[in-house]
């Protein structure tokens, strides 16, 4: 495990797409952080100038109803980047329990985990989560738990591959002849030595929760007591044509948000297999 970690930081020095990825993180993070000691204005004060244009007191304009918009968006990168790393991180919980087991213990186990998987794949998991969230309702814990429990399935599928492909190892074998438990193997053993490709899918995961999050609330279905990118974007449809800076920033936010996952992410795989460089 501590050589596999070395390798990994060795290897992440000199890949140029991941430090960008971890910078632009970083930044995200400081704004969700500081984010209401950086906004200039309340989010929810309503001001006099109404769809003011860009510049001046509104660095980036204000909406229909006076509001800042670098404010809102300063609220909406908070929102974004809670809910896609909780959504994120109970999927890679439930993935890698369920696909360790499925691979370490194999049979009949891994059967029904399977076809369980290949039922929640045939899902048009969207639609699910709108039916839920309109069933139970859109307040932002529900959001993350709905989001997380549909989008387990990848990190399972890898960590049954992994699970299946560690458990014919020597040190594996070495535990198995001491009299150690199966479920002390598949945690201290198992899932360890196969962690790092699930760690690359959750980043992806977060760029897909945060994408389903702001889609949500572009129809009306997030949270409505906090403040939201796709919200933010819908809000400014209405009034796209002659007042572009409401949806165009809000937008561009969301944007910047994915592609920093996907570089952190996309980075991951490359540090985990260098070959990917090398046929670059």
């Amino acid at each position: 495990m501590k050589n596999s970690l070395e390798q990994f930081l060795h290897r992440l020095k000199g890949n140029q797409q991941m430090i960008i990825g971890l910078v632009l993180l970083v930044i995200l993070v400081v704004i969700a952080i500081f984010g209401p000691a950086m906004a200039p204005y309340n989010p929810k004060y309503l001001n006099d100038d109404v769809l003011a244009a860009p510049g001046g007191a509104y660095l980036l304009g204000s909406d229909k109803m006076g509001r800042d918009v670098l404010s809102m968006i300063l609220y909406g990168v908070r929102t974004s980047l809670i809910i896609g790393f909780i959504a994120a991180l109970i999927a890679a919980f439930m993935g890698v329990l369920i696909g360790g087991i499925a691979g370490y213990f194999g049979g009949i186990i891994d059967k029904i985990l399977n076809e369980v998987m290949n039922i929640f794949m045939m899902l048009p998991t969207f639609f699910l989560i709108l039916l839920i969230v309109a069933l139970f309702g859109s307040s932002m814990t529900n959001v993350m738990i709905v989001i997380g429990m549909t989008s387990w399935v990848s990190n399972a599928r890898l960590m049954r591959a992994q699970a299946i492909s560690i458990k014919e190892r020597t040190f594996v074998k070495s535990a198995i002849t001491m009299g150690e438990s199966k479920w002390h193997i598949l945690l201290h053993h198992v899932i360890p030595n196969g962690i790092f490709p699930i760690i690359a899918q959750t980043t992806m995961n977060i760029s897909g929760a945060i994408l389903t999050e702001a889609s949500l609330s572009f129809l009306g279905l997030g949270d409505p007591n906090v403040f939201s990118l796709g919200q933010i974007i819908s809000a400014g449809k209405l009034v796209l044509p002659r007042c572009w800076w409401i949806s165009t920033f809000s937008g561009l936010a969301v944007v910047i948000i994915v592609l920093t996952f996907f570089l952190i992410g996309d980075g991951i795989n490359r540090v985990l297999s260098p070959k990917m460089d090398a046929n670059k």
